[in-house]
């Protein structure tokens, strides 16, 4: 039986999510919540490794269903090996990343289509749904612009920014259909985020 919350945030490149899990790491520690924070793809040893295939910048030529397939194949060994341990010790999860970055990067931007996305992971989405996730809503150009560019040794970075517009889009899209997907504007300082999304995660009953 799960015990603990899990909650992912997503966003485009750019969007801050590491900063703001750090500062909610922070928070979370100063509080005594017990948490976990992980990643995908990653959060275990063999996932790490299909991180490094799947980001490494030489490996232009993947195609777009083997990208999907090891994204999947990633997030069932974190799911396994990472989250629902943690889940059912009781803790709060916290992921950055998880199956919303796959409906809006392969489903939507690489245009594989939503429905292929979920039917390949459909174990994540069926038995392992977030309780909550955070949207940092900003868009690409903006987003890029704020980290000075793209990461030039990063393979999804390096799309160009009509892919990661698409991206935005199809997160866009994914908002309207999940009310568990809430949107945190990124509009001010990192700490009025920060704010904002503590304030989400009581609201939700979360922490």
């Amino acid at each position: 039986m799960v015990k603990g919350k899990f909650i992912t945030f997503e966003g485009c490149e750019g969007s801050g999510k590491s900063t703001q899990l750090r500062l909610l790491s922070e928070y979370l520690g100063k509080e005594g919540i017990p948490y976990i924070l992980t990643r995908e793809p990653g959060g275990s040893s063999i996932a790490e490794q299909i991180r490094k295939i799947i980001l490494d910048g030489r490996n232009m030529e993947m195609c777009d269903e083997c990208e999907a397939h090891l994204y999947a194949a990633a997030r069932m060994q974190h799911l396994k090996d990472t989250v629902v341990p943690a889940l059912e010790s009781g803790k709060l999860v916290i992921c950055d990343r998880y199956v919303d970055s796959s409906l809006a990067y392969q489903g939507e931007a690489r245009g594989l289509g939503m429905e292929y996305i979920a039917a390949i992971n459909s174990q994540a989405i069926t038995n392992y749904s977030p309780d909550l996730t955070v949207f940092l809503n900003i868009p690409p150009d903006k987003a890029f612009k704020r980290k000075h560019g793209a990461d030039k040794n990063d393979r999804m970075e390096k799309q160009g920014l009509d892919f990661h517009m698409k991206v935005y889009g199809g997160y866009l899209k994914l908002l309207q259909k999940y009310p568990r997907i809430c949107a945190v504007e990124c509009g001010g300082t990192k700490f009025e985020t920060n704010a904002n999304i503590i304030a989400l995660l009581k609201d939700k009953g979360i922490i």
